[in-house]
């Protein structure tokens, strides 16, 4: 599935387990406009079985977020046989492990994705590169949202793009006042995390009625 020019998304991120994925998954019914993220936890637990799962359910996009920091090209050709039609890298990996990763992705023709938890410049860091990659994820990670003083460096998504086209996603914490402000931002992307009742970050509640609360998150993406 190709991505369209000037259209928005949501990403929704599972990291929970194969048996959270056949719950919930059924309940969102395809759009264009809805990436399916395999989450780090997700991969962790369940594998490329977790991948391909996904894969069996949903005929859109499915991110396998690997957060990969070497061995790119082994690691992208497990996700892609799975059914990933994109993968993250952590943009604080070797500028080597960058640019194989981002050549292997355009080979296997699936989206390659930085993600830059942790990155001072992410701009710095593509720069760097051979190529630029498809996505680049401005990041604040879960454990940073204890703190109240770190924020999403929206900042960041204005100095990429004065230098290349790339898709920004947004995530951290995002909820559906979130995603708003992902888009007022200029996010192309706003991820969003399955969390359970008792996981102290936010998200969308896997108690959710997902049928309902989908419509909602995509009035805010628009067509």
């Amino acid at each position: 599935m190709s991505l369209k020019s000037g259209l928005r998304y949501t990403q929704i991120a599972f990291n929970g387990s194969i048996r959270q994925v056949r719950r919930i998954l059924p309940q969102i019914r395809y759009d264009p406009r809805i990436i399916i993220e395999a989450g780090t936890p997700f991969v962790k637990r369940e594998g490329m079985a977790g991948v391909r799962f996904i894969r069996r359910m949903w005929r859109g996009i499915v991110v396998a977020d690997l957060k990969i920091t070497d061995g790119a090209r082994e690691e992208v050709m497990f996700a892609a046989n799975a059914g990933a039609t994109a993968v993250t890298v952590m943009g604080s990996s070797p500028i080597e492990t960058l640019d194989i990763f981002c050549d292997t992705c355009a080979r296997l023709n699936i989206y390659s994705q930085i993600d830059m938890l942790g990155v001072e410049n992410p701009l710095r860091t593509i720069m760097k590169m051979r190529i630029p990659p498809d996505f680049v994820v401005i990041h604040k990670g879960r454990d940073e949202e204890s703190n109240t003083r770190n924020i999403i460096r929206y900042k960041d998504i204005g100095k990429v793009r004065s230098k290349f086209e790339t898709k920004i996603s947004v995530a951290g914490g995002l909820t559906l006042d979130g995603v708003r402000s992902a888009f007022f931002n200029g996010a192309d992307v706003a991820i969003l995390n399955i969390v359970s009742a008792s996981d102290p970050n936010e998200g969308l509640l896997e108690s959710s009625n997902f049928r309902q609360l989908i419509p909602m998150i995509l009035s805010e993406v628009g067509s």
